[in-house]
């Protein structure tokens, strides 16, 4: 089963000064980490976000959209980066989770559910799914 795991902080700790001693201890702290999730064999895919104040936002209310560029000053916490993992079970998802070299934040655990989740009769599902297979994608849940 897929599932995403979405790092977040507060806004306040979001504007990282990536050349500075820390984040470079950091980022080494997380290369070493997504080595481990790569030998394991459970990450699919991993990317960081840029600053939210690069960000726009869209906002929909029936068919009125409102466009809003970043920073967004009502956050409460801002996304800066995701994995996206393979694993058996939910709770093997929240021990890799767990292991991530964080010192603030959160991540969140979601899974991802597989094409075939959905209704098959449906045109639409049927040409994703199509499009899926064609790229080589392991399908099922």
């Amino acid at each position: 089963m897929k599932y995403m795991l979405v790092m977040a902080q507060a806004p306040s700790a979001a504007d990282i000064d990536y050349t500075s001693p820390e984040a470079l201890e950091a980022f080494d702290a997380m290369g070493k980490f997504n080595e481990e999730l790569i030998s394991a064999g459970v990450l699919l895919s991993a990317e960081g976000l840029s600053p939210e104040s690069e960000g726009v936002r869209i906002d929909y209310d029936g068919d009125e959209r409102t466009i809003t560029d970043g920073p967004f000053s009502e956050a409460k916490e801002v996304f800066y980066g995701f994995w996206i993992l393979e694993t058996a079970t939910q709770e093997e998802a929240v021990e890799w989770a767990r292991r991530a070299p964080l010192q603030v934040g959160s991540v969140t655990v979601r899974r991802v559910p597989s094409i075939d989740e959905f209704d098959l009769d449906n045109e639409h599902v049927q040409k994703e799914r199509e499009w899926r297979i064609s790229r080589g994608e392991k399908l099922g849940a």
